[in-house]
């Protein structure tokens, strides 16, 4: 068992302490889905006619009443509307949005898939850049410095009044938010014990639905973007005021123990200690078999070896507490943090391949969702049917991981999910105009159900088999690879969605690949997270149905000859 494992258990484990505190990292989840959702809140299309004649069906560029003389028609006939843009109702509840509010209709179409792609590519750049920071200054400053971020950058979105303008503050303020659910994902993740992990991520998940859920509910009472933005604002700062204290988010002592920083370690464990009712002292039970003197001579021998290899002077030990337990040998460890680059996955055997396997799954879940979306609304639906079906199969894909991820295994989950994934968009891409309209609806929903699971199991693997000293930079780069996914369709749609068809073939051909690609990936059920690249690369593929292992047996060898099958084993 590794001195960290042994350490965190001499802390009471996962106790009253650490459950109260992964518990309440659930809550800030609500804000961030408030701000992932608000994209397709604020560039919803509102139904709409030229001010020239009222009377006309919602939406066009061309009015019948427009004079031939009008300048500016374009090549395809289509001309401005001189007149004024009338909105015949408001989208998602908000009688004023940025789409309402500088027009951005016909000519000016393309600035709004431009605006979703900002958003999205915010949002990637932060999960990209500050996860080695989280790394590198830890889970807890990069959560605060991102809420500080986020929180004066809302406030100067709302107040925004140029396009330009709401271009980049939308993009920093996205990076922002990512950095901050990073950390937050991250530190949770180490906060638990193998057998709660998947308990706590997924409950995680829920409150983010809860979040996204509620932000028309929000849109209904602002009517206004610019008071919904500060209202977000006001969201981001509430978790400042709140997590912000040290008590109620911690650094992560697992990352303090692995970049080699045990007196923190040391003071937040012996927090968690106290509060659990367990005397990290007492030598009684577990503690003594921790002591240094107390234990066998081969954990002793073991021991040593680590304590040299991390650098540990045993004369330093007395400083920390009187007593010589392995916390205190890890309280006198290396006098500078050790910390590693996300680069250092070239000299490894087996997590670069892990890395670029989840990261491939996320792009390819994230990007083919649009084509579900399509299949099921093929005209332009109103805004509330796609937004709370997309929530309400999150929340489904959320609690189905949360009963068979522990039962069946990620691997088996995540291998089960792409293969639903490639058929169902297969079946879709090859016989959409043959089959079914219930048979059309049922692959829809199946399909975007199987892309929220390998979208959300992607996600808990990744931060599962990386290590603790790169978990956030390897985490950041599979989440880069879903917004990636999802920066795919609205690029499509600046170009009047002439690739649609070309791209779902590829993301459909991509879930093929992928499928094959998952049977490579170690399991990580039931596991302690890898602490170093040499513990993530131990996490080597293992059979997916598990038997009775196989024998080696030397046929060439006669029965009536068992000494020699022995000898010639031992001497090969």
């Amino acid at each position: 068992m590794e001195p960290e494992v042994r350490v965190l258990r001499l802390a009471g484990g996962f106790g009253r302490a650490r459950c109260l505190l992964a518990a309440a990292s659930w809550l800030p989840c609500v804000a961030l889905g408030l701000s992932l959702g608000s994209e397709l809140l604020l560039t919803a299309l509102p139904a709409h006619h030229c001010g020239s004649d009222p009377a006309r069906a919602p939406s066009t560029c061309l009015p019948l009443s427009y004079p031939e003389s009008v300048p500016h028609a374009g090549s395809d006939g289509a001309r401005p509307c001189s007149r004024g843009w009338y909105y015949a109702q408001s989208a998602a509840d908000l009688l004023r949005s940025p789409v309402t509010q500088r027009n951005l209709l016909c000519e000016d179409g393309w600035k709004v898939p431009l605006e979703q792609v900002d958003h999205l590519l915010g949002w990637l750049l932060g999960c990209v850049l500050l996860g080695p920071g989280c790394d590198w200054f830890g889970r807890r400053a990069v959560f605060v410095g991102s809420l500080v971020l986020a929180t004066g950058l809302g406030v100067g979105e709302a107040l925004v009044a140029s396009f330009p303008a709401l271009l980049t503050l939308r993009l920093l303020r996205g990076g922002a938010l990512a950095g901050a659910s990073l950390a937050l994902y991250v530190a949770r993740l180490e906060l638990c014990d193998p057998p709660n992990r998947l308990a706590f991520s997924m409950g995680a998940g829920l409150f983010s639905v809860v979040g996204t859920m509620l932000l028309p509910g929000l849109a209904l009472l602002a009517q206004d973007w610019q008071l919904l933005q500060g209202l977000s604002a006001l969201a981001t700062g509430l978790l400042l005021l709140f997590w912000g204290f040290p008590a109620v988010f911690p650094e992560s002592p697992c990352w303090l123990l692995a970049t080699g920083q045990p007196a923190r370690a040391r003071r937040i464990l012996w927090h968690f200690a106290k509060a659990n009712g367990v005397d990290p002292e007492d030598s009684t039970e577990e503690g003594s078999s921790l002591a240094m003197g107390n234990g066998p001579a081969s954990e002793k021998r073991d021991l040593g070896a680590r304590g040299r290899r991390k650098g540990i002077i045993p004369s330093l030990v007395p400083h920390c507490v009187p007593r010589s337990t392995e916390l205190d040998m890890l309280c006198a460890g290396h006098p500078q943090p050790r910390h590693h680059s996300v680069l250092e996955l070239r000299h490894t055997h087996v997590t670069w391949r892990n890395a670029l396997i989840l990261g491939f799954s996320s792009l390819i879940s994230e990007g083919i969702r649009a084509s579900f979306l399509h299949s099921l609304f093929p005209s332009e639906p109103s805004f509330y049917w796609p937004y709370f079906l997309a929530a309400g199969l999150e929340a489904v894909a959320t609690v189905f991981l949360l009963l068979t991820a522990d039962l069946w295994g990620r691997r088996s989950v995540l291998l089960l999910s792409t293969l639903v994934l490639g058929l169902a968009s297969l079946l879709l891409l090859a016989g959409t105009q043959y089959l079914p309209s219930w048979t059309v609806l049922f692959l829809s929903v199946l399909g975007l159900l199987a892309s929220q699971t390998v979208s959300a199991l992607s996600s808990l693997f990744s931060a599962e088999v990386f290590p603790t000293v790169i978990r956030g930079a390897g985490l950041g780069l599979v989440l880069g690879a879903g917004f990636l996914g999802q920066a795919a369709t609205p690029l499509t749609k600046m170009h009047g969605r002439h690739g649609f068809f070309l791209q779902h073939v590829l993301f459909a051909s991509f879930a093929l690949l992928a499928l094959l690609c998952v049977l490579l990936l170690p399991e990580s059920r039931g596991r302690t997270l890898p602490q170093s690249l040499q513990d993530a690369d131990r996490l080597c593929h293992s059979p997916l149905l598990r038997g009775r292992p196989r024998q080696d047996l030397l046929p060439l060898l006669p029965a009536s000859l068992p000494g020699a099958g022995i000898q010639l084993v031992q001497e090969g």
